[in-house]
């Protein structure tokens, strides 16, 4: 049987997820397995430094994931906003069940694409959850370039395994893919017609595309309760993740060497060693919550990103108590009041 772009999502995602999981098991002979594991994903201070040439690259080549992640990011929305605009219509119906008979009326015969792929009023609605969930991801991706290039002031020593570099660029290239998976067949098919259409066709012949803005955003106004909430979840994940990045990037405005570190103190700094990837939790939280909690494959990819975050923090967490000796006793790694 083959396999389509969901299950081929979900077992990346397993595949992911399972070696952290292992290595997190408190076997004592899984401890070879767990310092393989620990230093694929070490990077920056926690990265020892025997090891900072060796299948390493620049810690500053985080930007290349934001890069990456805002072209495939951007690429996803447009093409699936504007395929939910002309296969799912919003015109004065109830949400999801305009007249796409009437909508169509009228185009060429010579592609019959459209006809053929007509959303039923089961179907928009996830078709318009994609956008929604894409459009939360821009807005994360953008500001985490910004971060990245302005904020971040990366040590010109500071290296990260060439694995983890690479476990990156995949992270940032699937995870979009991911929030659009179930629409993402149907929106390359529609692009690809749509592009031929406009090829094999007389310019001048094509329709002119009239762009009413509100029709473009008229359909989230028109969402549940639920993904609002899941946006308010995001929002404040988002948020605090910016104030914690902002604290970090200050702190080598107030050191006197490029490799020496002070505690981190302010926002969620009082309570976790790594409240950016607390919040960095919140905000996938907030996209699981946003998309109904009814996609297997969207829950994959929050269980890679928790189980990713989680392993990085302890060991970050255990760095800074053994670096330093006055170390606030009231933090935990990540979790507050559990771990």
């Amino acid at each position: 049987m083959e396999l389509g772009l969901v299950e081929l999502l979900r077992a990346a995602w397993i595949a992911g997820t399972l070696p952290i999981l292992i290595a997190s098991l408190p076997c004592s002979w899984l401890g070879s397995f767990h310092g393989l594991v620990l230093g694929f994903a070490r990077r920056g201070k926690i990265m020892k430094s025997s090891s900072h040439h060796k299948f390493t690259v620049p810690q500053r080549f985080f930007s290349h994931f934001y890069v990456v992640a805002v072209v495939w990011t951007t690429l996803l929305l447009i093409a699936t906003w504007i395929y939910a605009h002309r296969m799912a219509p919003i015109v004065s119906e109830p949400f999801f069940y305009s007249d796409l008979g009437s909508y169509l009326a009228g185009r060429s015969n010579t592609f019959s694409f459209h006809r053929s792929q007509l959303i039923n009023s089961e179907n928009k609605f996830r078709v318009w959850l994609s956008v929604f969930l894409l459009l939360l991801m821009e807005v994360q991706v953008l500001r985490r370039l910004f971060e990245t290039l302005y904020v971040f002031k990366y040590s010109p020593s500071a290296r990260m395994h060439i694995f983890g570099y690479l476990t990156g660029l995949f992270f940032y290239t699937a995870m979009p893919l991911t929030l659009c998976c179930t629409c993402a067949p149907n929106v390359f098919k529609f692009g690809t017609s749509e592009v031929t259409e406009f090829i094999v066709k007389d310019r001048s012949s094509m329709q002119a595309i009239e762009f009413d803005w509100w029709d473009f955003v008229n359909p989230f106004s028109k969402l549940g309760w639920c993904q609002w909430i899941g946006a308010a979840i995001f929002l404040c994940g988002w948020i605090h993740q910016h104030r914690c990045h902002a604290i970090l990037g200050s702190l080598r405005e107030h050191v006197g060497k490029v490799d020496e570190y002070v505690i981190p103190h302010g926002d969620w700094f009082e309570i976790v060693s790594t409240p950016h990837y607390l919040a960095e939790i919140v905000i996938y939280a907030g996209v699981v919550f946003g998309s109904g909690g009814a996609d297997l494959t969207i829950w994959l990819l929050f269980g890679f990103v928790v189980s990713n975050l989680i392993f990085a923090a302890a060991e970050t967490h255990r760095w800074y108590l053994q670096k330093f000796d006055n170390y606030p006793s009231n933090r935990v790694a990540i979790i507050p009041f559990v771990c």
